[in-house]
């Protein structure tokens, strides 16, 4: 490989294993406050122990999160020269944006973890939304960097630079604020599903335990409701897709010759008529542009794009549908869906969402192949001249992967001393 595929590859293997911590990073923090307020409105002790976990869970993805990401913004600059050089002052903002959120989520959490018994509860509480918000806002200044590569804004280019550059309307690009909800979403989403897996599992071997109960009933609750309205926002993005990034759509679909009323292809096996041009366009008779009204050379990788895509939508449908499953049975027995079955499911399912992001992750980086900046800056034109990046890029994988384990072992350490809470034990503490 060469110096230009090694640089893409480090980059990508970053982003792998960054994404997930701070997928986590973002929706536990949620997760740890919605559990503390039930605790404060129920009284039950199950919530606020599941407060206390999460909040150590919180704890561990934040400390791995800030070591990963801080080396993919070296990474970034390092690896990217040209880049930074072209858009440094257009987005530079975004990124001190998400230094100041980072700075707040830190702080807080520092409150949350160590304020337990020593500020009031309503101060304690809202330390702990602080830190949500805070996750949320660095993904949100992130992903409008990130949406500003795909459609850019705020400059007019002279001789090849940017001049007057506007770093509010940048910041306001198109793909900005829709990227942002859909990551947000996604997050939420894996999170709250990866969650519900370890509970179910557990629940297998002990179906009367309410700690376990507790955490896969809320999980459930926000990672279903994530999982339904996600198409939502992901039809947001099909039509941003289609009128910004043809090619890009082109490549999700393999869609080759430009066609009115455009089928959609499902696993290569199954075409649908005109679905391609209603979902892209809210028209069944819409022209879409295929693959072959472009250079090849502006063309991504099409095959890796379009199976990215198909599985990233897959594993959605599988997630609404476990969802759907679980509030039916709700509405129809107000209990919780406790079958050998059904938690077995859940336990299947429970890594989907992470899978998704990553595929949708290659989708959107890959799918703007070869430009790192949409139809202005070749990502070829914007590596490093610096030979022996295969080096670097040993030396990063071996990092990441460490992470990666110190991440399992912890996480799986809080797992094992999860209490035995049974109802008997409730009734027992009513009593007294």
């Amino acid at each position: 490989m060469n110096d230009f595929v090694i640089a893409r590859c480090q980059m990508g293997m970053s982003m792998f294993f960054h994404i997930v911590f701070a997928a986590v990073g973002i929706a536990l923090p949620l997760m740890m406050c919605l559990s503390e307020w039930l605790w404060h409105k129920t009284g039950h002790k199950e919530y606020e122990e599941l407060a206390k976990r999460w909040a150590k869970g919180t704890a561990i993805l934040f400390a791995v999160g800030a070591v990963s990401g801080t080396v993919l913004s070296f990474e970034l600059g390092l690896l990217w020269p040209g880049f930074m050089r072209f858009s440094g002052e257009i987005i530079g903002p975004a990124f001190a944006l998400e230094g100041i959120a980072f700075f707040t989520e830190a702080i807080f959490l520092g409150i949350y973890l160590y304020g337990w018994d020593k500020v009031p509860r309503k101060a304690h509480l809202f330390s702990g939304v602080m830190v949500a918000f805070s996750g949320a806002m660095s993904a949100l200044f992130v992903c409008l960097a990130n949406g500003w590569m795909n459609t850019p804004a705020g400059f007019r280019l002279e001789n090849g630079k940017p001049v007057d550059i506007d770093p509010v309307k940048a910041l306001l690009n198109q793909a900005g604020v829709p990227e942002a909800i859909h990551m947000l979403i996604a997050a939420y989403a894996a999170t709250a599903f990866a969650v519900a897996g370890i509970h179910a599992l557990l629940l297998l071997k002990n179906k009367k335990n309410l700690f376990h109960r507790r955490a896969l009933a809320l999980a459930l609750c926000l990672g279903g409701a994530m999982a339904m309205i996600q198409p939502i926002s992901g039809d947001v993005m099909a039509q941003l897709t289609a009128r910004v990034q043809p090619v890009k759509l082109a490549a999700m679909e393999a869609h080759y010759e430009t066609a009115a009323g455009a089928p959609i292809d499902i696993a290569g096996i199954i075409k649908i008529p005109k679905v391609l041009s209603l979902l892209a366009f809210h028209d069944h008779n819409a022209v879409v542009k295929g693959l072959n009204d472009f250079p090849k050379e502006d063309w991504p990788n099409v095959p890796l794009i379009h199976i990215c895509f198909q599985i990233m939508v897959g594993c959605g449908i599988l997630m609404m549908a476990v969802s759907l499953w679980a509030s039916i049975h709700f509405f129809k027995t107000k209990e919780l869906q406790d079958s050998d079955i059904f938690l077995k499911a859940v336990a299947l399912v429970s890594p989907l969402g992470f899978i998704a992001i990553e595929t949708g992750w290659m989708v959107t980086e890959v799918g703007r192949q070869p430009w790192i900046v949409q139809n202005i800056l070749r990502t070829s034109t914007s590596v490093t001249p610096m030979p022996g990046l295969a080096y670097t890029f040993v030396l990063f994988t071996l990092l990441y992967i460490f992470l990666a384990l110190i991440v399992v072992f912890l996480v799986f350490r809080q797992i094992a001393k999860s209490p035995l809470i049974v109802e008997s034990d409730v009734v027992a503490d009513k009593q007294s």
